[in-house]
């Protein structure tokens, strides 16, 4: 992990494409701007880790269930 110090108004770039500008800093919380492509996907890590995980319940079937849709 890359640890990088920055103050209100300073940025970071990833890549080309992407920068991260610190807008806001508070009392135990910082706010961030990100400038990217459209196609580029931005969630917050909890977003994304939900769903993830509800893809992987979704993507378990009982097979069951397809034998029964098949005999009808």
């Amino acid at each position: 992990m890359l640890i990088i110090t920055r103050k209100k108004g300073e940025s970071l770039m990833i890549g080309d494409d992407i920068e991260i500008v610190v807008s806001k800093i508070d009392d135990g919380s910082v706010k961030i701007g990100i400038k990217a492509p459209k196609d580029v996907t931005i969630l917050r890590k909890e977003i994304y880790e939900e769903v993830k995980n509800e893809n992987r319940e979704a993507s378990k079937i009982d097979i069951s269930i397809l034998d029964r849709i098949r005999k009808k």
